[in-house]
């Protein structure tokens, strides 16, 4: 079994530097290109992995890059699932990280400010992945999510070895071995280069 796990493309607040969280903003065009080059690259990569289906986070920047990838693998997109939306940044959500610093400090991060909690999000993470896995032990399901999410999932599975930020459309394939989750590829982006 893999998962490949893909952040959805850019949008204008991605562009601007402005945490999105539970704030629905769209893709924008380049982030619509984005998707099509990624569904391009695992149309030509058929033959060393082949898609069962596709899901996604509700928001609909998540929805929308995965639409294009369906559609262009020709594969069902499920329902969306709620445990693989955004982290909730409270507050901080709108601002840039100079709108930040310049509100709360250098230290926001560390201050009460109504986000979701890390063990909160990893432990959602944790809870689809275990769940899809005993529900299709058999198929290779990609799943379109958030950097702020898949950051914290990355955390909790591969530890140290976690060290980059999530890229709009990157790609990572996880393959599930006996009791673990070994990683195939890594945030990454070779499709927008």
């Amino acid at each position: 079994m893999r998962i490949g796990l893909i952040r959805h493309g850019l949008t204008d607040w991605n562009a601007l530097g402005r945490i999105q969280g539970h704030s629905d903003i769209p893709l924008n065009d380049e982030g619509r290109r984005q998707a099509g080059l990624l569904a391009e690259r695992l149309v030509n990569e058929r033959e060393s992995v082949q898609w069962d289906f596709i899901v996604a986070s509700e928001l609909s920047r998540a929805q929308e890059t995965a639409q294009i990838i369906a559609d262009r693998l020709h594969i069902p997109l499920l329902e969306p699932d709620q445990r693989l939306k955004e982290r909730s940044f409270g507050q901080v959500e709108g601002l840039t990280w100079q709108e930040r610093e310049e509100k709360w400090g250098a230290d926001w991060e560390t201050l009460e400010l109504g986000q979701e909690k890390v063990e909160d999000i990893q432990a959602r993470g944790l809870e689809f992945l275990n769940h899809t896995m005993e529900q299709y032990p058999e198929q290779n399901i990609l799943v379109v999510s958030h950097g702020g999410f898949l950051s914290q999932l990355f955390t909790l599975l591969l530890k140290e070895a976690h060290t980059e930020r999530i890229g709009n459309l990157s790609l990572t394939v996880l393959e599930r071995t006996e009791q673990e989750w070994t990683t195939i590829l890594y945030n990454n982006i070779q499709h927008l280069q």
